[in-house]
């Protein structure tokens, strides 16, 4: 092997084809050997007969179903997979139509069948770049069996010949934790059938309740903190949504602290769209069973309020509006300033689809109510906002939009509109005249500093009395800070120069001539005082400068 052929199989840079490989289904990673006996047809089973040989029959039927086959190959052992998938049939059959085919004995048998089937690793996602939203999910090669397999766990647990006393012995925290593992394939079609199994569990044993909380309590602060990826968080909300609709009043603190300290956190995630709306039911679920919990509820909405992604804006104000919906209005009082702070900045977005959908407030009968009985409160906050796009927005449906919600408010109050008007026409005026004097001001600073950068004959122009009212103009801007002193110009060295006799000032003047530059340069005894005191004057119109800009910007 060549050095060049070696670095030409580990650059990273190589051409690699465009084209999107064939979707490929998952298959499960444990398969009956060779070995193994082929499966033989066994006789159907029959409500009719002795119950000892059926049940005999039942077990032979349930122990036939622990064998997998590898799907991954469709021309692989063709007439087992037919013996298997007849036998799941049949035995969905005999527990949906039989009467006391349930016994004792054959509940760790169906609980093991279930168990080698639908229990076992899931394999990685073959795309690691995998996009919900966008891609399509891999499916379980193997599905024709694991739907059956579904089929008769369901069919067994919604029997009526099922008792929870012999179902707790089989059906237990292990059993429990190992589907909820399930609950991470990418086959949507398994995931459902998941959600209804777990319901059913949740409803027979309720000894497992709290356990089957805390799990998924557990799984989704994992998918919060840790991975941010777990593809059943959808299905698992659902669930809690009628688990939520049936708790008992008053919340318990385990309950409240679930919502505060998981499912607000949810909201911050990246995929949220992929189960925001189960996430919402949820929420409304506990403001319907709880009032009080509103206020806690919308801050830490607001705290976890996208900044950058307008998509999840979008479901934010969606949800927002859900909870108006039920809102009490005491809990809206509280919650209303903060609130309507966000959705002033939610209408001055510039992508349309945000500034549109908090608009769409105005049209909910209800939410109209609460702002109408609350008006002095929540018309100063968005009055700026509304104007402010009404004459500035670039998309005309925000625009009209925008004049409805002023119309409302003006005809909700007119008092209180006209001073809202006024008020906000006056402080423009004022912003715009602070603007045009601080612009002046910043263009005489920059003259100020083009001058003390002139040669020393430049400078003399400069007098102490231009460069005192410029800092007066500073000073009158409304610098916060401490006022500049024109006399700060002056100095003793200045003073005492400037009155010295004219033969100095000439014997200066003929120096400075006589050098190529005037800087830099040894110059005689009598030139030092003039020299100094320009130095110092330039020194002290600088600092001037310096400081009437930091009082301009404080």
């Amino acid at each position: 092997m060549s050095s060049g052929t070696f670095v030409d199989r580990i650059d990273p840079f190589a051409k690699r084809s465009l084209k999107k490989k064939s979707k490929k289904s998952q298959g499960s990673s444990r398969y009956r050997n060779s070995q193994d006996v082929e499966l033989q047809q066994l006789p159907p089973l029959k409500v009719d007969c002795s119950s000892l040989e059926q049940e005999e029959l039942f077990i032979r039927k349930l122990r036939q179903c622990c064998v997998s086959f590898d799907f991954m190959d469709p021309l692989s052992d063709l007439k087992g997979k037919e013996i298997k998938r007849a036998a799941l049939n049949d035995l969905s059959a005999y527990i949906t139509h039989g009467r006391g085919v349930l016994t004792e004995n054959v509940y760790p048998e169906i609980i093991k069948m279930i168990s080698v089937n639908l229990f076992r690793t899931l394999p990685p996602s073959e795309n690691p770049d995998f996009d919900p939203e966008e891609d399509d999910p891999t499916l379980e090669a193997s599905w024709p069996h694991l739907q059956l397999v579904y089929e008769v766990f369901l069919r067994f647990l919604e029997s009526a010949d099922f008792q929870a006393t012999f179902g707790k012995k089989v059906i237990d925290q292990k059993f429990v934790l190992q589907l909820l593992e399930l609950f991470d394939s990418e086959d949507p079609r398994e995931r459902d059938f998941l959600k209804t199994v777990l319901h059913r569990i949740y409803g027979k044993f309720l000894g497992l309740r709290a356990f089957i909380r805390k799990q998924i309590n557990n799984i989704f602060l994992r998918f919060i903190y840790e991975t941010e990826h777990f593809n059943g968080v959808g299905e698992l909300l659902e669930i809690l949504g009628s688990i939520i609709n049936g708790f008992a009043l008053p919340l318990k603190a385990e309950h409240k602290q679930f919502l505060v300290k998981v499912l607000l956190p949810l909201h911050k995630v990246k995929v949220l769209s992929l189960y925001h709306a189960q996430l919402a039911y949820c929420v409304v679920q506990f403001l319907e069973k709880d009032a009080s919990l509103t206020e806690p509820v919308v801050r830490g909405l607001l705290k976890f309020w996208p900044k950058t992604c307008s998509q999840k804006e979008v479901m934010f104000l969606g949800e927002i509006e859900e909870i108006l919906d039920v809102i009490e209005p005491p809990q809206f009082v509280k919650i209303q300033e903060p609130l309507f702070r966000q959705i002033a900045k939610c209408v001055s977005s510039p992508h349309f689809q945000v500034a549109e959908r908090a608009l769409y407030f105005w049209n909910n009968e209800y939410a109209m109510s609460l702002i109408e009985d609350n008006n002095a409160v929540i018309m100063p906050i968005m009055f700026p906002a509304l104007y402010r796009i009404s004459k500035e927005h670039w998309n005309q449906t925000i625009v009209a939009l925008v004049y409805n919600v002023l119309k409302t408010f003006m005809e909700m109050n007119s008092k209180l509109f006209d001073e809202l008007t006024a008020s906000y026409k006056a402080e423009r005026q004022k912003e715009k005249r602070r603007e045009r004097e601080r612009e002046e001001l910043w263009k005489r600073l920059n003259e100020l500093e083009i001058s003390s950068r002139a040669p020393n004959k430049d400078q003399n122009l400069l007098t102490n009395q231009s460069a005192g009212g410029l800092i007066q103009d500073a000073n009158s801007l409304g610098a916060g800070g401490a006022q500049l002193n024109p006399n700060q110009l002056s100095s003793p060295t200045a003073t005492s120069t400037s009155s010295s006799s004219p033969s100095s000032a000439n014997s200066t003047g003929n120096n400075n001539n006589s050098t190529a530059s005037g800087i830099g340069t040894a110059q005689p005894p009598g030139s030092s005082g003039a020299g100094s005191a320009l130095s110092a004057a330039a020194s002290q119109q600088n600092a001037s400068a310096v400081d009437a800009a930091t009082a301009l910007n404080k």
